[in-house]
């Protein structure tokens, strides 16, 4: 019998039901990934008992559906349970069915009717896809009616049944096989790809909310490009991101090797290697979506040029995000990538204030997105240097405009403050008085404190003003050469001058 390791969260649930004289299955995608080594993200439990008898069984439940499905609650409210004080956000609710009956789906989506049954073979032959369909008891062991086994070792998705009896039933798994394709690397095995290929189209009766959930599945995954090659030769990329379509093909120049939709797959694999987030990967695939339609030859037809394409595709990405519905923050945050992922220019010539003028742009929590969305560019071009002196150059820049300058705002203390404490009035000697106190400060940062500054203050307001411009000057130069030094350190860090 096999054994797998899994939360005790889950135990206490299934030991639960069965000490009730209840069956308890995990089933699903849970058991799939223990298969194969992988942590699940949910943990599903299918059981003979209704609504009413799992809800009479725990402490705290919730029921809010069509489909029997009853959430129970492994949390406290004090944060604790049974056995442990933290707990995965995961394993907090424990969903929990009775085996289910369904009817035929007429919408494409739903079931008619969902009728409540006492076996479980009846739950697993509703399920979409063998490797999904498997089921396992602490106390039964493993139930494998469809091969599903056999399918994950040999890394093979297929449908539970006919293929097109299962997507005529909900159009989503089209989509649904090319994302476990993604995320676990299975090929689809051919009489299932012929159906996907076939009815496409039942993708238009899916709400684009559920078509995003997948879609973001796909990109977030270890291997965005698989799934993104096989929506293009599934016919599918028409009812998710139209717009890709316009890119199959499109020749670019000789900077790039690729045309421009493997060079945008390609690089939104880059940010799926980096492991970058969601609007980096999205800036990736969709940096270029405007190359098509602002394609033109040059004047003296040598060369393609693309002009305009960043600002373009910055409007048309809003609009295939907004399609897809996803969140107002995701949309400008990809879009203002988009707009200014040509920001670079030759670092011999740019000046800190131009990287200023970036930062301010796309503001300073988002500067090292477009920095390494650029890096993804790059890599999608078929370039083998990820960063070459350049880029590094333009790395170290930014750094340089980021850090907090070395100056008298950096005091415990500040003119206003200094006239307070000091009687004096406004006039030369407050700033004298600033920079010599920088000065120590800079020698010892330790004195930054107020009541340190403050009675020094004191202490040299009464100098003669000759005496205090001089202590002044010296923490003007003493400034500037601490400045001198940390930017040396940041284009030491970067390897450039």
């Amino acid at each position: 019998m096999t054994n797998f390791s899994t939360p005790t969260e889950v135990m206490c649930v299934t030991k639960t039901l069965e000490k009730a004289g209840f069956e308890a299955f995990l089933v699903g995608g849970c058991v799939r990934d223990l298969f194969l080594g992988r942590e699940p993200k949910d943990w599903d439990v299918a059981t003979n008992a209704k609504p009413d008898e799992i809800m009479a069984l725990f402490d705290k439940t919730f029921y809010e559906n069509d489909f029997g499905t009853v959430g129970v609650v492994t949390v406290r409210e004090d944060g604790d349970t049974e056995t442990a004080v933290e707990v995965k956000e995961s394993l907090k609710v424990i969903e929990v069915t009775p085996y289910r009956i369904e009817s035929k789906y007429s919408d494409g989506r739903h079931p008619d009717s969902v009728i409540f049954s006492q076996k479980i073979e009846d739950d697993l032959k509703r399920r979409d896809f063998t490797i999904n369909s498997l089921a396992y008891s602490f106390s039964k062991g493993i139930i494998d009616l469809y091969d599903g086994q056999k399918d994950i070792e040999n890394k093979v998705i297929r449908t539970v049944g006919e293929p097109v009896d299962r997507f005529t039933e909900d159009g989503l798994r089209i989509l649904r096989a090319i994302r476990l394709n993604a995320e676990l690397g299975f090929e689809i095995e051919p009489k299932t790809e012929k159906a996907i290929l076939e009815n496409s189209a039942l993708l238009k009766s899916i709400s684009m909310e559920r078509i995003r959930d997948e879609f973001t599945r796909i990109i977030m995954s270890q291997r965005p490009m698989n799934g993104l090659l096989a929506m293009k030769k599934l016919g599918i990329m028409r009812y998710v991101v139209p717009e890709l379509e316009e890119t199959y093909g499109v020749e670019q120049n000789q900077a790039h090797t690729y045309d421009v939709w493997e060079h945008s797959i390609r690089s939104v694999q880059h940010s799926a290697d980096k492991n970058y987030p969601l609007e980096v990967r999205l800036g990736a695939l969709f940096h270029d979506i405007s190359k098509p339609k602002t394609r033109r030859k040059s004047q003296n037809k040598e060369k393609w040029t693309f002009y305009g394409h960043e600002v373009v595709g910055a409007r048309t990405t809003k609009k295939i995000l907004t399609n897809l519905k996803y969140s107002t923050k995701i949309i400008e945050k990809v879009s203002m990538l988009v707009r200014w992922h040509m920001f670079f220019s030759d670092t011999e010539q740019i000046t800190l204030s131009a990287v200023r003028r970036m930062i301010v742009n796309v503001g300073s929590s988002s500067i090292w997105d477009l920095m390494n969305l650029r890096v993804c560019d790059r890599i999608g071009t078929g370039r083998p240097k990820e960063e070459p002196y350049r880029l590094r150059k333009y790395h170290a820049m930014i750094e340089e405009a980021l850090r907090d300058p070395v100056s008298v705002g950096m005091l415990k203390i500040d003119g206003k403050k200094i006239m307070k404490v000091t009687g004096e009035t406004p006039g030369p000697k407050i700033g004298f008085t600033l920079h010599a106190l920088l000065e120590e400060v800079l020698e010892n940062p330790k004195k930054n404190t107020t009541e340190y500054l403050e009675n020094r203050a004191v202490e040299l307001i009464k100098l003669p003003e000759n005496e205090l411009e001089t202590l002044g000057k010296q923490g003007k130069m003493t400034k500037e050469e601490a400045d001198e030094e940390e930017v040396k350190k940041i284009r030491g860090k970067h390897y450039v001058k």
